[in-house]
């Protein structure tokens, strides 16, 4: 089997062994894969991880075990739970500490022709949808999750910093409950891929610039560690900073802020896949615009390099 592999260094092979088959899991053909930048902390030592990297696809089931999944085109959730422990009892199988997560956590993932899932994990693709659509469905539902977390109304002054893949998501989908939503980005060039909505769009020096910088909701996707360093100067007393980034290095901070202002930090991390399905479905979310560029599987090295570059959001590959 054809796939990315990283074991300390990431290569394109040809002689991968195709996953086993397991009772419960549904053996998926990959279409299409999305680099995210947890695949690109992965390569930096992220989690420890090794073997197939990828998260973020469209595939077809390709399992004749699961007849009412065979030839259907999915896209899957990424935590799999082990269904019997006492957190998994409570409804919290995403925090289960025996699960594993695909091509982040004891589980090979998305970047192969091939790649497995519980049946349970997967998600019909609707037909109106494209797969270039749909390979959103993961990113979109993480954004969807702030909303659900954090109580967001049309007059809650929310800040997003970072306008990657994430931040453009989290921008279109909070901007559309809150008339008084910012997006911060670093590069003038990701302002304009969603210059046409009724956004507050900023760049850094813009924003840095400015007096007022009390936001009651801020949204860290920046990808860095001193992107929580701004959050917690921008927010206001009692508001609340949100967590999405993902990074393999350490750093030193000091949360004596927090407390005396009593800034609620939370960690967001994966969401719901139904409603991001009928959110691309309905065209509430402009996602096309946030591909940059794509690529053979063959060139997945390349594709890796591409994906670091600052003024690029999105890059997929072509698995078949």
């Amino acid at each position: 089997m054809k796939a990315l592999l990283f074991n300390g260094k990431l290569e394109y092979r040809e002689d991968v062994r195709p996953p086993r088959r397991r009772v419960g899991e549904v053996l998926i053909k990959v279409v299409l894969a999305g680099i995210c930048r947890t695949d690109l902390e992965i390569t930096r030592g992220y989690m420890g991880f090794r073997g197939i990297p990828g998260h973020e696809f469209v595939g077809l089931v390709e399992d004749d075990r699961y007849p009412e999944l065979d030839g259907k085109r999915v896209v899957g959730e990424i935590n799999c739970p082990c269904g019997k422990c006492e957190t998994c009892e409570q409804g919290l199988g995403n925090h289960c500490p025996s699960r594993t997560v695909l091509g982040i956590a004891e589980r090979n993932g998305a970047f192969a022709e091939y790649t497995m899932l519980p049946n349970n994990n997967l998600h019909e693709v609707p037909d109106s949808l494209t797969d270039e659509e749909a390979v959103f469905t993961e990113p979109l539902a993480a954004a969807i999750q702030i909303t659900r977390q954090v109580p967001i109304r049309p007059d809650t002054e929310v800040v997003i910093l970072g306008a990657g893949k994430l931040g453009l998501l989290a921008a279109q989908v909070i901007g559309r409950i809150s008339r008084k939503t910012t997006l911060v980005a670093k590069h003038p060039s990701k302002l304009r891929l969603i210059d046409d909505m009724d956004i507050n769009l900023k760049t850094s020096s813009e924003f840095q610039n400015e007096a007022k910088r009390d936001a009651q909701v801020v949204v860290e996707c920046t990808g860095s560690s001193t992107g929580l360093k701004l959050a917690k100067e921008i927010v206001s007393p009692r508001g609340t900073i949100v967590l999405k980034s993902t990074y393999a290095r350490n750093s030193a901070l000091n949360f004596s802020d927090v407390v005396v202002n009593e800034v609620t930090l939370i960690g967001s991390r994966c969401g719901p896949f139904p409603s991001a399905l009928q959110m691309l479905k309905r065209g509430e979310v402009s996602v096309r615009p946030l591909i940059s560029v794509s690529f053979q599987l063959k060139d997945g090295l390349q594709a890796f390099q591409e994906a670091l570059k600052k003024n690029y959001t999105k890059v997929l590959l072509y698995i078949s």
